[in-house]
């Protein structure tokens, strides 16, 4: 996991209250026993996160996000286990021991730093020239493109002026030819020696969320090639994992994200007022950028130019979107060709009308396929329709298809039965590639996944309840071992509380360590955030925990008799044996 000894951890993690911690990212709210705050993990207008000091643990009832005070910083501040401990350390007076890694190692966490420090170094550069005369023709170039001194200074723009001198700034910091190279921020050329990536452009500083410099766009000034150029990637920058804008447009707590195409466009965006613009960083849109905006919404926009390559940049754009499970709208701007030059000429306001009545991702592609048939021509038109019901078995059969059937349908004056027919008939061709949805369960099969679901929960509930404290810990445990428990997940907390206690204390926040995959990360911060219904009582509290543990002896011996060899005798023996003991169980708490 990291460097650092689990006492260390251990003792960072006790001179790090959890409350104290996130309530110096985002502001919290007693709420009970907990504290409640808007979750920073996803675009949450109401609080949905509940943090618990007792345990040191939150969580997130409407994204799922939790975990311990590390698994916090790691999140919000995007680093890794030994960049949090770190942080953690420092912020808890902790002196931490010289990392014992390897050399290797070493040199690559320091060369990350120092591209890190020459990226901030050169943006205030880049900053400092655009404000000095040497930078006039970018300022008139911005100025010229209606933006304000508050706008180029919230980006932190900037310009490159001559070939070589940002080499020239960063030789006198210090830093050495073979570092410059590595930057990014630098061509070598046999003839001409090493000088700058950019110059005479308008500079860009691309930020990660934390607003730190991972690397920079340029717009050249004049007639140059490439109009737009853009960091190499780096140590520090990975085009497919940011999004331009993203450091400003995640805070803006706006019900959706609008996907723009370039620097320009995000910019004058956020100057009209829509705060939630974003563009990928000169590629094509790709699924980590869609998995980056799930954290913060469930419905993205696209504002992509409305020529050729825009459309087609969209049609790329919209599966993945969906594959990322969020909902994608088209905003129609013509008869302009982007959100920049929308803005300009028709203002904040009917940008406004445009995106309430931005077109749904279907019924825009819909529109680009029926722009190659001839829809007057009847075998041209027949042809459409079977291309459009090909489009429709994209669909899970159910309400989603019929849904989009009958809009389908209604936009082209045929009935719904009509389509569904066309439907049928090119699935039957293609080979029955049709998505069906499942088959309705038989009643059986119904009253065994409710058994399942029941019994999950129960062993869920009894995970909850022994790691409520060290007295309900041992009473449970007088019940039920570890093994007991059917479900892999649940069966290992079990164990690892197990040693917790026999080590002297349960530490419920520190089991997010051995649980390296998202989702069992979110199930495990679930069981230790949920909490027992109120009793009124010793005898209703024994009642209720007697009937779970029951449920999770019983599900336990059902699958011991399942998996269990016919020949092997003694191991029937065992269960008939434990059906009894099961039969005289009475629960009684200390």
């Amino acid at each position: 996991m990291s460097f650092y000894s689990q006492e260390l951890v251990e003792e960072i993690r006790s001179r790090s209250e959890i409350v104290d911690v996130i309530s110096g990212y985002i502001k919290l709210q007693r709420k009970g026993s907990n504290y409640v705050g808007v979750c920073p993990f996803h675009n949450d207008r109401n609080p949905s996160m509940s943090v618990n000091p007792p345990r040191q643990i939150y969580r997130c009832f409407s994204c799922g996000a939790g975990g311990d005070v590390f698994k916090f910083v790691m999140e919000y501040e995007n680093l890794t286990f030994p960049e949090a401990v770190r942080v953690l350390a420092d912020r808890a007076g902790v002196a931490l021991p010289e990392q014992d890694n390897s050399r290797e190692a070493r040199q690559q966490a320091d060369l990350k730093a120092q591209i890190m420090e020459m990226n901030r170094l050169a943006a205030s550069y880049y900053y400092y020239i655009l404000r000095q005369p040497a930078g006039k023709q970018g300022m008139d170039y911005l100025l010229g493109r209606r933006l304000d001194q508050e706008t180029m200074k919230k980006f932190g723009l900037g310009y490159a002026d001559r070939r070589s001198s940002l080499y020239q700034y960063l030789k006198s910091k210090g830093y050495g030819d073979q570092i410059l190279k590595e930057s990014g921020l630098m061509q070598v050329d046999e003839k001409r020696g090493m000088y700058d990536k950019f110059w005479n452009r308008v500079i860009f500083p691309i930020m990660d969320i934390h607003n730190r410099v991972i690397g920079f766009g340029g717009r050249v000034m004049g007639d140059g090639k490439p109009k737009y150029l853009n960091s190499p990637e780096t140590r520090v920058f990975d085009k497919s994992r940011n999004l331009y804008g993203l450091n400003l447009a995640r805070m803006s707590r706006k019900p959706n994200m609008i996907l723009c195409e370039g620097y320009m466009d995000v910019i004058a965006m956020h100057q009209a007022g829509f705060s939630q613009a974003v563009a990928s960083l000169g590629t094509a849109f790709t699924t980590q950028q869609s998995s980056i905006l799930k954290r913060y919404t469930n419905e993205v926009l696209l504002t992509y130019d409305s020529d050729e390559a825009g459309v087609k940049a969209a049609l790329r754009a919209i599966p993945i979107l969906k594959e990322a499970g969020l909902t994608a709208r088209i905003i129609h701007m013509e008869p302009y060709k982007d959100p920049d030059e929308f803005l300009k000429a028709e203002g904040a306001e009917r940008f406004q009308e445009r995106m309430d009545q931005a077109e749904s991702s279907f019924s825009f592609e819909l529109g680009v396929l029926e722009r190659q048939y001839d829809m007057g021509e009847p075998q041209s038109r027949t042809a459409f329709f079977r291309a459009l019901s090909g489009k429709l078995l994209e669909f899970e059969q159910g309400i989603e298809r019929d849904s989009y059937t009958a809009a389908a349908a209604k936009r082209y004056g045929l009935s719904q039965g009509q389509l569904e027919g066309m439907v049928r008939q090119v699935g039957e061709k293609t080979g029955g590639l049709m998505k069906r949805a499942a088959p309705e369960p038989a009643p059986s099969g119904q009253r065994r996944r409710k058994r399942e679901d029941s019994t999950l929960r129960a062993q869920r509930l009894l995970i909850t309840w022994m790691s409520s404290g060290e007295r309900m810990f041992r009473n449970v445990r007088k019940y039920v071992e570890p093994e007991e428990f059917t479900d892999p997940l649940c069966r290992r907390v079990a164990e690892l509380l197990e040693e917790q206690q026999a080590g002297g204390r349960l530490n419920p926040a520190s089991l997010f360590q051995y649980f390296t995959e998202e989702e069992e990360q979110k199930q495990v911060a679930a069981m230790l955030q949920d909490t027992i219904q109120a009793l009124s009582g010793r005898e209703e509290e024994e009642k209720a925990l007697q009937e779970t543990i029951l449920r999770v002896k019983q599900n336990y011996i059902a699958w011991q008799t399942a998996h269990r060899d016919p020949e092997d005798m003694e191991m029937l023996r065992k269960i008939v044996q434990k059906r009894r003991e099961i039969e005289k169980l009475h629960i009684s708490l200390d």
